[in-house]
């Protein structure tokens, strides 16, 4: 999976730098923006295999951005998976509903998430 593009979109300095830290330690392309408004202009000119996509954004907040990226021709094959504070019940469903591959609850594992990346990337991977 080395070498592929990945975009995360979070408004957390902290959980900015470390999900961009362990991606690009593991050999992603990794670019960042912090709101959906950033992302939008971002993915004009980059399109990345997965987002991860920070659910309370300020603004548009990352369900809304989810949304409007599947439906859109040009972005709609974009693997997104949430990342999410609000691990309550029924929140699953929400983040799936909007259209999220998956989603991790924060405080991030950082194990885990180098796991469902990859595990995404290989999934699209045999699918194309």
């Amino acid at each position: 999976m080395r070498g592929k593009a990945i975009l995360i979109v979070e408004d957390n300095p902290i959980n900015l730098k470390l999900t961009h830290v362990l991606l690009s330690k593991e050999g992603f392309l990794v670019k960042v923006a912090t709101d959906a408004e950033e992302a939008l202009m971002m993915l004009k000119e980059f399109h990345p295999a997965l987002i991860l996509m920070d659910i309370q954004l300020p603004g548009m907040d990352g369900l809304q951005l989810t949304q409007l990226l599947k439906q859109n021709p040009q972005t709609r094959d974009i693997i997104i998976v949430a990342l999410t504070a609000y691990a309550m019940k029924g929140d699953e469903e929400k983040v799936l509903n909007a259209g999220c591959d998956d989603y991790i609850s924060k405080p991030i594992d950082i194990h885990n998430l180098i796991e469902i990346v990859n595990k995404h990337l290989r999934a699209h991977r045999s699918a194309s």
